[in-house]
């Protein structure tokens, strides 16, 4: 986690300052994938101050209200960060593309775009590197797009796609910017903005389904769940897990409910002893482990 906000400051901090650079060169030059891409960065500042947010807020321990905790904050701040990049981001740019095609206005000098441009692609390639390094720390070995699907923690690679789209828009910008004062043609430069608001909708659709999938309610990775069940199978006085069932509360937050066969020759005292024991064994060697359910049940062949 501490990678991963050190990461989501170095976002903010350059999306903040490209911002104001990106709309005074718009308001100069008059170009729509300039100003559209001062809004992409504008509402970037404001998805890093929601993930930071979101993960103050699933830090708060657990009350009567929230027996489980708070973790599940950091989700919802994520699928609201995926469906403001979709309307604001991406639906402003596309609407200021077409605006743009139905009354075009040719770019005059776009010495301070490509400037500003210059100076967005060092911030927001720095931060896309610093994204990327904490991703790759929290992945390990694990292929990239598999991580993105069973990461448990989607601030990481929100801060990552949307440093990457912020690098992609750039190149667009630039290309929209040069292409249309070279040409004469204002209509390359809606284009762009169109395609800069595409590329931004289609991120935000990726972004909203993993976080969607995590606040409905996942269960713990494989490597976990195998863990548990291992555990737990070979524990004293265990016959058999009949039934495992594992609920992810927050990045570093799982809740186990099992249903166990102990040995039939156990005397009450004994049975409550070894299922507060297997409890505290599983909590205490599986780190995300915050909760553990036993239920002793009847052996089933």
């Amino acid at each position: 986690m501490p990678s991963t906000k050190f990461a989501i400051y170095t976002a903010l901090g350059a999306n903040l300052a490209i911002a104001v650079t990106k709309f005074i060169a718009a308001s100069i030059s008059g170009s729509s994938a300039m100003l559209s891409e001062g809004i992409h960065s504008l509402v970037d500042t404001l998805n890093e101050f929601l993930l930071l947010l979101g993960i103050r807020r699933s830090q708060k321990p657990a009350d009567d209200k929230r027996p489980f905790g708070y973790g599940k904050e950091v989700y919802f701040y994520s699928y609201i960060v995926s469906l403001l990049i979709f309307s604001v981001g991406g639906g402003v740019s596309f609407y200021e593309g077409i605006t743009h095609i139905q009354h075009p206005h040719a770019i005059e000098d776009p010495f301070w775009n490509y400037v500003v441009l210059g100076i967005a692609f060092l911030l927001d390639g720095f931060s896309l590197i610093t994204a990327l390094k904490a991703f790759n720390a929290q992945r390990g070995s694990v292929p990239f797009w598999k991580a993105v699907k069973e990461s448990k923690d989607p601030s990481s690679f929100v801060v990552l796609f949307e440093d990457a789209s912020d690098v992609l828009g750039l190149v667009i910008a630039f290309l929209g910017v040069f292409l249309g004062h070279q040409l004469q043609n204002p209509y390359i430069d809606g284009a762009a903005s169109i395609l800069i608001g595409c590329i931004l909708m289609g991120v935000a659709i990726v972004l909203a389904r993993e976080s969607k999938s995590l606040l409905l309610g996942e269960g713990a990775n494989i490597e976990i769940r195998t863990k548990i069940s291992a555990i737990t199978n070979d524990f004293q006085n265990t016959r058999q897990l009949q039934k495992q069932l594992t609920f992810q509360m927050g990045p570093d937050q799982v809740v186990v409910i099992e249903q166990v066969h102990f040995n039939s020759n156990l005397s009450n005292e004994d049975l409550i002893r070894t299922i507060e024991e297997l409890k505290g064994k599983i909590i205490q060697e599986i780190d995300p482990v915050t909760h553990v359910f036993i239920e002793p049940v009847h052996f089933k062949s």
